[in-house]
């Protein structure tokens, strides 16, 4: 194999049998060196094969990481906006931002336009799935939306459940409306969560730790609803817009999600029934003091705002406001 080959996280993460976050962990840990092509994080084989060496040998400490060079731009995996590095900016502290809405993008844009040598990475996950990363050291921000159906209480019962013995600060981003898309004029009537118990109705399920899949099982426990009664529950998509548009060209009746993605995709209506809470997560931590503080003045910015309010269906007027510290 050539010398010149390079690969993927996700190639990474299939070669070495881990996860794509446990791949972001030993980037941002100077473990495993990388650059960036175009939008693509890249590995060389050649230190690929350093840090399998090393782990074979049980030598501790991280490979040195590879000096980033002038023609070399730094990376913002995923679908973050592709941003210069300030000239001068000596961007050596990578934090993962682990989550799914836009509002993270928007958030590691500002982070990378700070005056800090913090460099955002982009990893997708759904809510219960960021949490556990947090737990495993492989993520510095995480976002959630998680329902708790017996207290009503959105995010802090799972993550004092989740973050035991954690220091940790709650930060809300944003409240925005969750509910059902239906087929345009709802020709199934479906208005609540008692309708999905009707014969013959067909649904569009997140993957599990998805906060949309959460928010079905918690509805489906407290109006005792068996979801092996439920056609569809076990056909997955991972993002609302694919199961908007699942519903839209007629393969379901309903599906969970965001009022956001019902103004984007034609041919469905949205049945707004919850508000939820959509909160960071950041460990509080040695060296993390610069990187709260910096989070937190970005999320109350005039700027921040401004842009954040652009997008249709969000509730910014506790942003910024911090939920819960321990």
């Amino acid at each position: 194999m050539s010398e010149n080959t390079s690969y993927t996280t996700e190639e990474i993460a299939r070669l070495l049998k881990i996860s794509k976050l446990k791949v972001y962990d030993l980037i941002k840990k100077g473990e495993l060196p990388s650059y960036r092509v175009g939008k693509q994080m890249r590995v060389d084989l050649s230190d690929l094969e350093a840090y399998k060496q090393h782990s074979r040998s049980g030598i501790s400490g991280s490979i040195p990481p590879v000096p980033a060079q002038a023609e070399t731009p730094l990376f913002i995996p995923s679908s973050a906006p592709q941003l210069p590095v300030q000239p001068g900016k000596a961007a050596t502290d990578n934090v993962v931002i682990t989550g799914q809405d836009m509002s993270l993008d928007l958030l590691a844009t500002h982070l990378e336009r700070s005056e800090t040598s913090f460099r955002p990475l982009r990893s997708y996950a759904g809510s219960l799935d960021s949490l556990i990363a947090m737990y495993h050291g492989e993520s510095d921000i995480v976002s959630t939306h998680l329902l708790d159906g017996d207290s009503g209480e959105y995010n802090l019962p799972y993550i004092r459940r989740l973050l035991v013995g954690f220091s940790y600060i709650v930060v809300h981003m944003l409240t925005r409306s969750a509910g059902f898309y239906v087929q345009k004029g709802n020709p199934q009537g479906i208005r609540g969560w008692s309708d999905l118990k009707q014969n013959g109705i067909r649904i569009i399920n997140r993957e599990r730790g998805a906060g949309a899949r959460v928010l079905l099982d918690e509805q489906l426990r407290l109006h005792g609803i068996p979801s092996s009664h439920i056609s569809g529950y076990a056909i997955e998509e991972n993002s609302h817009f694919a199961i908007a548009g699942r519903v839209a060209r007629g393969e379901a009746d309903v599906g969970i999600g965001t009022e956001k993605a019902a103004k984007i995709i034609d041919g469905i209506d949205f049945i707004p029934l919850i508000q939820e809470r959509y909160d960071l997560v950041m460990l509080k931590k040695p060296g993390h003091e610069t990187l709260i503080r910096t989070v937190l003045d970005i999320l109350r910015s005039a700027a921040f705002k401004n842009e954040l309010s652009s997008i249709h269906g969000y509730d910014l007027s506790e942003t910024g406001a911090v939920i819960y510290e321990t």
